[in-house]
């Protein structure tokens, strides 16, 4: 396709996009006394304008039923995770039964790999990319270290190529190979959120299969954002955050992958609770564990109700819409995202390195070279809501459901009014 870099183009784009009416279903934080640029998807989702309807409606029924609203709420609250099973499952490509909603993000992978990290004295390693995300980086070695292992001598990481940006297939699949009956767990983010890469998580999940490890996926930027099939690849378990492409407000609830082949198993290692115990029977007090039969075994509390609200109404928009339209537009926006910082370079003779391959989603993290932070300030200053990395990356990531390619346009002459 041949772009222009015109507001007149930008406009027929979004004339013709099948989604522009969605942006009016998100509240826009405004600067200056205009609806910002936001490049912060991959951080913080948009309030959708749905989200207050349906906390107000927990709010209403805790108002008028109190404990009631247990059972008689018309989204009766003793259930209301389960609610997001059969939403989730098409975005993350899993059968719901496969799916679940409960804690947070760190906390669901800690839970989970009690579960998935079984070392044995000949298997034993772990295999993770290097600079992870810290929490997971965090959270991976405390795990090893809870099992009396040293993080040095059990975490495996995949490393960049000297002078490249992003990582390898081959690296990692070999990777994988050489660690062969030694690894126990392959665990990875599935989008990186530094470079925005997204990895071929179906022939390295094959890879971890045939060397006999369980392999699971931080999903944190790729729900909402990629094209996932859990179930198809054979993933063992993963978990996401929903604030980010999926709008469901700071620091929300996390979700739960986890593949029906590990359902129905009492014997398996798992931290218990009673929201995990068999549904028709948690109020009999039993004291005998009886896991339900599916992903909510691994629930331990009851569900954070008032939390769980938005999240709700976000996927509500997701199951209008659908993935694949989604996607669709993420892979316009973002190449015509791409042809304006390419323009705008010509233009005013800076170098924006773009350090995100082509296997990417909705994020482009682009080098500026000979640039400071004083033009990230300048961004914020004139509406672009954008993400700074050490030492000199902006993270730009454009997400479909809300984002103009009018938007687009814009950050363009931003940006480029700061070389004039």
């Amino acid at each position: 396709m041949q772009f222009q870099n015109t507001l007149s183009y930008a406009q027929q784009l979004d004339q013709n996009d099948p989604l522009k009416n969605y942006r009016y279903k998100f509240h826009f934080p405004k600067v200056n006394g205009k609806d910002v640029i936001y490049f912060t998807g991959n951080s913080l989702g948009l309030q959708p304008k749905n989200a207050k309807k349906y906390v107000d409606e927990v709010m209403t029924d805790w108002a008028e039923l109190a404990v009631e609203g247990h059972f008689q709420a018309e989204k009766a609250w003793w259930d209301y995770h389960e609610r997001f099973s059969e939403k989730l499952a098409p975005i993350v490509g899993a059968k719901p039964s496969e799916v679940t909603v409960m804690n947070t993000l760190t906390v669901n992978l800690h839970l989970l790999m009690v579960s998935f990290y079984r070392p044995t004295k000949q298997r034993y390693k772990i295999i993770m990319e290097e600079k992870a995300f810290p929490s997971d980086q965090y959270m991976i070695a405390s795990q090893v270290r809870f099992h009396g292992l040293s993080p040095e001598e059990v975490i495996v990481e995949v490393k960049k190529r000297e002078g490249e940006h992003h990582f390898r297939l081959e690296d990692i699949l070999q990777t994988i190979k050489e660690v062969g009956e030694e690894c126990a767990l392959v665990l990875m983010g599935g989008v990186n959120y530094y470079n925005g890469q997204v990895l071929d998580m179906e022939s390295i999940t094959k890879a971890g299969k045939e060397v006999g490890a369980f392999v699971g996926w931080d999903l944190a930027h790729a729900a909402g954002n990629v094209e996932l099939k859990l179930h198809e690849w054979n993933v063992d378990f993963a978990a996401w955050c929903s604030y980010k492409y999926m709008n469901s407000g700071p620091g929300n609830a996390s979700g739960c992958f986890i593949n029906e082949k590990y359902h129905n198993q009492k014997d398996i290692p798992r931290f218990e609770g009673w929201w995990g115990h068999n549904k028709e029977r948690r109020f009999l007090m039993e004291p005998e564990f009886q896991p339900e039969p599916n992903a909510n075994a691994w629930q331990v509390s009851n569900a954070p109700i008032l939390a769980l609200a938005p999240y709700l109404a976000s996927l509500e928009l997701f199951e209008e819409v659908g993935m694949p339209a989604l996607i669709q537009k993420r892979d316009k926006i973002v190449a015509y995202l791409e042809f304006i910082l390419q323009e705008i370079a010509s233009e005013v003779g800076g170098d924006f390195e773009i350090i995100t391959p082509k296997e990417r989603g909705t994020q482009l993290s682009v080098f500026l070279h000979g640039q400071g932070k004083e033009l990230f300030h300048y961004l914020m200053k004139n509406g672009v809501i954008t993400d700074w990395r050490e030492p000199n990356v902006i993270r730009l990531a454009p997400a479909a459901f809300y984002c103009s390619y009018v938007d687009m346009w814009r950050f363009g002459q931003v940006l480029k009014g700061y070389f004039s």
